[in-house]
Order: structure tokens, then sequence, then C-alpha cells
């Protein structure tokens, strides 16, 4: 895959990201000192129980992250999009991975070494507290999701994975017909049920006009009617 190395100061990514507080002679550093890497659909970019090194941020491309159970069954955790950073939580606590990261389409993703990263911490105030707020958002995420697989039927936790895909990749807010291409392995993953639970509802949510689909692609009809089923037991 070809690619031109992403400039930081020219990153149409960066107003959304946490790299967006840097500055002048910041982005000339992150420039000089970074790594730039494409990633074919379905690679891998780090590996649960590896040691991070740096910091990942993405410029093009979806990416998710995803855990190992016990049963040998993946389990999807978030979904990260460009400008989106990823690894953080690993670097800081300076533990291994407790997850995978791995492209769902094409990607390219710029790679920050654990110094530089450091050192934007230290001697910059508005990247700490944003990745403090970054910390904090995810830990909010997590305990919501824990509440959602515990008590939560799978036909509402499908229809909040398809309002989170739109949430996460909709170019444009308020866009009619959100679409999305993902493999029934993935959306399953994300909702934490059996790919054929998830083909079966998806087949209901079309009989209900709620979704249409073509081949891997799922496009959102009514998106005020997913919304009441996913929030029916509310």
């Amino acid at each position: 895959m070809k690619f031109t190395t992403p400039d930081c100061k020219n990153c149409t990514s960066r107003a959304s990201s946490l790299l967006g507080c840097c500055r002048g002679a910041e982005l000339e550093q992150l420039s000089a000192t970074k790594s730039c890497y494409a990633y074919k659909k379905g690679q891998l970019i780090f590996h649960e129980g590896g040691k991070p090194s740096g910091l990942y941020c993405i410029n093009s491309g979806k990416i998710k992250i995803s855990k190992m159970g016990s049963d040998g069954k993946e389990q999807i955790v978030r979904l990260a999009k460009p400008g989106d950073v990823i690894g953080y939580r690993a670097l800081m606590a300076d533990s291994n991975y407790s997850a995978s990261a791995v492209s769902l389409e094409d990607a390219v993703v710029c790679f920050i070494p654990r110094s530089q990263f450091l050192e934007l911490i230290s001697h910059n105030v508005d990247f700490a507290s944003g990745l403090m707020k970054l910390l904090s958002n995810a830990l909010g995420e997590a305990e919501e999701r824990m509440v959602q697989m515990a008590y939560k039927p799978v036909r509402e936790r499908l229809a909040e994975a398809l309002l989170l895909l739109q949430k996460t990749y909709q170019q444009r807010e308020g866009e009619d017909n959100f679409t999305i291409s993902i493999s029934r392995e993935d959306l399953a993953s994300i909702v934490g049920t059996a790919k054929e639970t998830t083909i079966r509802l998806l087949s209901d949510f079309k009989d209900e006009q709620v979704i249409t689909t073509k081949g891997s692609s799922i496009t959102i009809l009514d998106q005020e009617k997913l919304y009441k089923i996913g929030h029916l037991y509310d």
C-alpha cells in the first residue's frame, strides 16, 4: 500500500485529535521523530500482551480494539477513527497491552516514540489535560458497556452497536442513511453474541425497515426507531 507520509502540521485529522493542542516547534518535532505505517485490512497494529514503546495516532482508516476471551472468542471493546490515539493507557501505566488493535480497512497510522510522548506530557499542559480527559471518558464508556452486557438483551445491544458505528464513523452530522461496511463477525464481536444471532437480528431489523443491507454493507434507514429499540429497557 503506497502512501505519502502525513505531515503533522497539515494533517486534516489533527483538529479532532489529542495532538490538536500541539503547535509550532512541537509539530515540527513530532514530524521529525514519528514513523508512519500503512496497514492492510485485517493487519495487526499491536497485540494483547505486548509491551508498548510509543503512541499510535490514526491518520486514515478504521481500527478495532479487541480482547480474546478465555473461550477464544473475540470481543471488540472500542472502535477508533482518524484523529484518535490508541495504546495510551498501557503506555501511561507502563504495562502490557490489555487488548489488540487491528485495521478494519486499509489504514495509515503514525507512531510517536515513548520519549516524545512523555515530553509532551511534561511540557504541554493542554496535552496532559486532554490525555486525562481521554482516560476518564474511556473509564466511563467501559462502565456503561459492562452494564449493557450484563442487563440488555442481544436485540437492544445490536441496535446500540449500530448507533455506535454511526456515531464513530459518520463523516457529516445529520447525514441521511448512514452506511458502513462491516463483517458480521466483527459486528457480533461488538455486540458480544454469536454471528448467527447477529445475522438473524439484522434480518428482523431489515423486515422492520430499520436498516437495509447489501453484502457486508449496512445502511441505517430509521435512526429514531433504532434508538428506541436500543433503549427499550432504560
